[in-house]
């Protein structure tokens, strides 16, 4: 049986028992008490005004505070937050005005969450991404809360939130103003090349959005096409920028849109590649796969970043033509065409679509100026482009002992990408005999029987000798596959003109 106290003991432990659950009750927070001290007024008598932002402009807002503290008579504290489950629950200033109770800890200071992005050049910036901002500024008292993605829910529907109170009335709304000024003029992605694509949550932190390409220069001697067909899709996108102010004070549109198509490996991608080395200074973003679903948001940074060029690869995924069986692009085909009619005349924003698929293209595309202007197709080499490819892709080699005639006649059909891995790997082969980067005959013979040996499908996966186009049984001599018989062919079952005819 347990000791009994005496009563002036048994007193004194109760005075302590209700002391400590007055302790916890306390309705006190000193990080409440600093912002009072510092606004000069009670918070909870003032109204907080809210801006939303996509995380990945988690580094233009940092710029743009840190821009913005370094202008005269402006100084700040910066102060974490000390709260179970912060990550997850995510308060927001309402919330931390809420008094304290045996539920509702009171919040305390605590460290300042930071989220490292990684930009160009290998640079990294943290940036906030839980932190209360004290800003003095002249006789203006700023509190301002800077919070990001929360854990819980649909990482892609989450949001940078910038949270400001102010006893001033127009503290709030010119801060953010001017915030938001100085992140377009700041901004981290202007005038470099990167992929958008829907994040996954990673850990703590914002969703990953955005990532910066470093792009190979490409000379025009390293795009092998027929002759004028460069100088015209040049024409579309590197002269037309080059003369945008004049057109500009013409009052020509600047908004203007090229479709680039041809068999895999017949050098989309690497004429891409060059234009992006011919501009720049221009902001270009690149949209292919899983990315494709985001092009309002695309679209709207190409305003924001413009002199911009938006390339869509693939695009017959998302704006395949409403009337083929089984139509899956929808909403994104619409949004696709509203983003491209949306753009003002004086922006010069450019959009490459991409496509092995022309014949089953929307052809709304280019039913408006602005949409797509200029269809291009890519052919496959004919001989003197096998043979301008074939030096083009032995630099570095000797191949004084090769037959170039006779590779360039086996090389029939063959696309640029088949033609560089063929040299790829006669130049393995000469490896592996001991010559060094002295290729023989030989060494190209066996690269020609070992790309051969995986049949058929390795040859078209591979890009060589394409199938004639499918005649279906019925048909009239001529007349080509549907839509959904395509196969590859050296051309396709519809030009470019045919395929528009009826936007047009």
């Amino acid at each position: 049986m347990a000791e009994e106290l005496p009563p002036d003991r048994l007193a004194s432990v109760f005075a302590e028992f209700v002391k400590q659950i007055a302790a916890s009750a306390s309705t006190e927070s000193p990080l409440l008490d600093r912002m009072t001290r510092h606004l000069g007024a009670d918070p909870s008598q003032l109204p907080v005004t809210t801006e939303q932002f996509d995380t990945f402009e988690a580094p233009n807002l940092q710029r743009a505070i840190d821009a913005y503290m370094k202008e005269g008579g402006r100084s700040a504290d910066l102060v974490g937050v000390s709260m179970e489950n912060k990550r997850f629950i995510s308060p927001g200033l309402s919330d931390m005005l809420a008094k304290a109770d045996r539920y509702r800890p009171a919040l305390s200071e605590g460290p300042v969450d930071y989220v490292n992005y990684h930009l160009a050049d290998g640079e990294v910036l943290p940036c906030v991404h839980y932190g209360i901002y004290l800003i003095r500024a002249q006789d203006i008292r700023l509190v301002v809360l800077i919070s990001g993605p929360s854990e819980m829910g649909d990482p892609r529907r989450q949001k940078l939130h910038v949270e400001v109170m102010s006893a001033h009335k127009d503290g709030a709304p010119n801060f953010i103003a001017e915030v938001t000024q100085k992140m377009r003029q700041l901004n981290v992605y202007r005038g470099h090349v990167i992929v958008l694509s829907p994040g996954m949550q990673i850990g703590p932190g914002p969703t990953v959005l955005v990532q910066f390409q470093n792009i190979p220069k490409i000379t025009r001697d390293d795009v092998v096409l027929p002759s004028g067909l460069l100088e015209r899709v040049e024409r579309q996108t590197v002269v037309f920028s080059e003369h945008a102010d004049a057109l500009m004070k013409e009052g020509r549109s600047l908004k203007r849109g090229m479709l680039l198509f041809g068999l895999p490996g017949t050098g989309k991608t690497l004429t891409l590649m060059h234009l992006i080395g011919r501009m720049p200074g221009r902001t270009v973003i690149l949209m292919t796969g899983r990315g494709l679903s985001l092009i309002e948001t695309v679209a709207r940074m190409a305003r924001q970043l413009a002199p911009a060029m938006i390339v869509m690869e693939d695009v017959d995924l998302v704006a395949e033509e409403r009337t083929m069986p089984g139509f899956r692009g929808g909403p994104i085909l619409f949004e696709l065409l509203n983003e491209m009619d949306g753009l003002r005349d004086d922006q010069d924003v450019i959009f490459v679509l991409t496509t092995n698929r022309p014949d089953i293209l929307e052809p709304a595309l280019a039913a408006r100026p602005g949409r797509v202007d200029l269809a291009v197709e890519l052919p496959l080499p004919d001989a003197d482009g096998r043979r301008r490819l074939i030096e083009l892709y032995s630099r570095g080699l000797d191949v004084t002992a090769v037959n170039t005639n006779a590779a360039v006649e086996r090389t029939e059909g063959a696309s640029p990408a088949y033609i560089k891995e063929l040299l790829r790997k006669a130049a393995l082969h000469a490896l592996e005999r001991g010559q060094g980067n002295v290729v023989g005959q030989e060494d190209v013979d066996a690269a020609l029987d070992e790309l051969a040996q995986g049949g058929r499908l390795a040859e078209r996966i591979l890009g060589f000798r394409p199938e004639q186009p499918t005649q279906t049984p019925g048909q009239p001599p001529g007349v080509q596959a549907p839509p959904g018989m395509w196969q590859a062919t050296t051309g396709f079952p519809r030009t470019a003109t045919a395929i528009f005819k009826k936007g047009k």
